[in-house]
């Protein structure tokens, strides 16, 4: 009778064990540092269309040299 009582206790150990497993952690979004993450997120953005915008000065001066050297 001990032993069906210990298989018992091992069981619902192990069975508690594995329920705490399969809880997944909350997104990085929602953590302690959600704030500054949103704000890379944000940032990446910016980051993005600030590089669009210096390509297009960029080829917009590559254009107006090559039309100032053209007529000259």
């Amino acid at each position: 009778m001990r032993w069906f009582i210990f298989l018992i206790i091992v069981f619902a150990v192990l069975w508690y064990i594995r329920g705490i497993e399969d809880v997944e952690p909350p997104p990085i979004e929602e953590s302690i540092i959600g704030g500054p993450v949103k704000a890379l997120h944000k940032a990446e953005g910016f980051e993005d269309s600030y590089l669009d915008a210096t390509e297009q000065r960029q080829k917009q001066m590559e254009e107006q040299l090559e039309k100032d050297s053209g007529g000259g």
